[in-house]
């Protein structure tokens, strides 16, 4: 006989003892649990009463595992084994701390509901650029190390992907639907003709009371899933696109009352391209529309083209889309007119305004205008940070440029037309100057590192996952950022600890701190506090460094 869910704290499956439950999805019961051998936390998925007392589908899915616990990937949340004991039979997977990328999309709205799908009509919030980037990355790469083995996911969603508190993002449940297809079958009803098998969406079939995550499997299926018919791993690169889209657009690309519906735009459809962010690159809205070909042979064919195509854009080099120009659509011009002719009346006015109010200024005071013309061999990288620093006394302008297909930081005197590499910068983001002008601070190969004008090899003050800002104050200390969901820290330029500054209240919606600025005197800082959900939605903030206080 097999046992019924739910199970409670305290039981036991082999030496695992159940803790608490952390949901329910289309494959099974999650539980949290105490692995008493080993001392540490995992996750048990309790799988399906009518799937378990199966042999057969049993024995093929303990073969499917296998391969799957043979994937060994930082963004792939690793399978340890299936255990088996009164009756229960689970799969024991890595117990990945955080949220969902489901309920960071719903962050900027009315808060995560945590193990909740979001559903149609709910009102979801797009992810900073930066930030959607660096998360599909790491999916990307995830998809592209199980691509290598012959392993396809089939049910990538935001809900299959966690973000942990540093960070990392990991991708749950992968092949999961693969190694559970014949048992969603067996357990299946019929298909109406016309409709696709539901063994291709294990969450399809085995939620159908659930819509919010009917809705939410249906919407990310490729149309030959949804028609039914055999799929690969282009399937994953189109619900990959799916997310890409979500992501940058806080909404789904394809979404119905039903999952009729659903369907239905997913095989017939075209998104609506109109939804992405004006300030989208081509690179990365060209990305997307291969990703959703519909037809497979014309779909982009290895997800790792896709990790390419972000990396560049992250680097900050030419926009290998730059030949792709979208032709503008009514929608577009409705978006645009009215801004544009609004500013022209602001700037209109203001300028009448300016004409009847300007006071003649002083013959004493004059302008200086400066051009700054770069060497032909020398292209800016322009990106998502900030690619100039001027020192403090205006004399020496340090700026990242490509040189030769080679990514550095240059130097500059004002007064002069040549620029010098600074040895040992190369891939640097975002330079900062020292207080006295004469050392350089900046972000490489993920540290916080500094380099002194006068020469010297680079020195590497601390590790810094992810650039998001920094600022050298007259005490000999940086205030930085060191990773997209943080908050600031300080530390002492010769290196050490670093010292936590601020954390991100999350109760206020706010996701992270960065770009901070030392104002002078050094008693102070500036900073951005980034709510998470647009540029326009952050704000910024004065932060006492005697007091503490913002």
């Amino acid at each position: 006989m097999f046992r019924k869910m739910p199970l409670s704290a305290g039981e036991r499956i082999g030496p695992y003892e159940i803790l608490g439950p952390l949901g329910a999805g289309g494959m099974g019961e999650v539980y949290r649990a105490r692995d008493t051998k080993l001392g540490r936390d995992v996750a048990l998925k309790v799988l399906p009463e009518a799937f378990a007392k199966d042999a057969e589908h049993m024995a093929r899915f303990q073969r499917e595992a296998q391969v799957l616990a043979s994937l060994n990937h930082p963004n792939i949340a690793a399978i340890y084994g299936l255990e088996e004991s009164g009756g229960v039979r689970a799969l024991v997977m890595e117990l990945v701390e955080g949220r969902t990328l489901s309920e960071r999309i719903g962050v900027g709205a009315h808060g995560a509901r945590p193990g909740v799908e979001r559903t149609e009509g709910e009102r979801r919030s797009p992810l900073p650029l930066d930030e959607a980037l660096h998360i599909a990355k790491q999916i990307a790469e995830a998809l592209e190390s199980a691509h290598e083995r012959g392993i396809t996911h089939r049910d990538l969603k935001p809900a299959n992907v966690k973000i942990t508190p540093p960070g990392v993002v990991k991708v749950l449940d992968f092949g999961l639907a693969k190694a559970l297809d014949p048992a969603v079958a067996a357990m299946s009803s019929s298909p109406t003709p016309g409709t696709p098998p539901l063994q291709d969406s294990p969450t399809l079939s085995m939620a159908a009371t659930q819509a919010g995550m009917i809705l939410g499997t249906a919407a990310y299926m490729s149309p030959e899933q949804a028609r039914g018919k055999p799929v690969d791993r282009r399937a994953d690169i189109w619900a990959f696109g799916c997310v890409l889209y979500e992501m940058l657009t806080g909404v789904r690309v394809f979404e119905g009352e039903t999952v009729s519906d659903t369907l239905a735009a997913v095989i017939r459809a075209e998104p609506e391209w109109d939804s992405l962010p004006l300030t989208t690159p081509i690179a990365v809205q060209r990305l997307i529309r291969r990703c959703l070909t519909k037809d497979p042979k014309l779909r982009l064919q290895a997800i790792g083209e896709a990790r390419i195509a972000i990396e560049e854009t992250l680097s900050g080099a030419p926009d290998v889309g730059a030949g792709f120009k979208p032709a503008p659509t009514a929608r577009t011009w409705r978006r645009v007119i009215p801004w544009s002719l609004a500013v022209l009346a602001v700037v209109s006015s203001g300028f009448a305004l300016w004409s009847l109010l300007r006071v003649p200024l002083p013959q004493t005071q004059s302008v200086t205008r400066l051009a700054v013309t770069l060497p032909p061999t020398d292209r800016l990288a322009l990106g998502s940070t900030p690619v100039l620093a001027l020192s403090p006394d205006g004399s020496r302008l340090v700026y990242v440029a490509y040189r030769s297909g080679t990514k550095q930081l240059y130097v500059r005197p004002i007064d002069r037309l040549e620029a010098t590499p600074i040895p040992g910068t190369e891939g640097a983001e975002s330079p900062f100057f020292s207080p006295d002008g004469q050392s350089l601070g900046f972000f490489a190969e993920g540290k916080l590192k500094k380099v002194s004008l006068s020469g010297g090899a680079p020195f590497a003050v601390c590790i810094a996952a992810s650039n998001r800002g920094a600022s050298w104050g007259p005490d000999d200390s940086i205030i930085f950022s060191p990773s997209a969901p943080s908050g600031l820290f300080q530390i002492p330029v010769g290196g050490g600890t670093p010292k936590v500054l601020t954390v991100p209240d999350h109760t206020k919606g706010e996701y992270s701190h960065r770009w901070p600025e030392i104002l002078p005197g050094g008693r102070a800082a500036l900073l951005t506090a980034w709510t998470g959900a647009s540029s326009d939605e952050a704000r910024i903030d004065v932060l006492s460094l005697e007091m503490g206080e913002r």
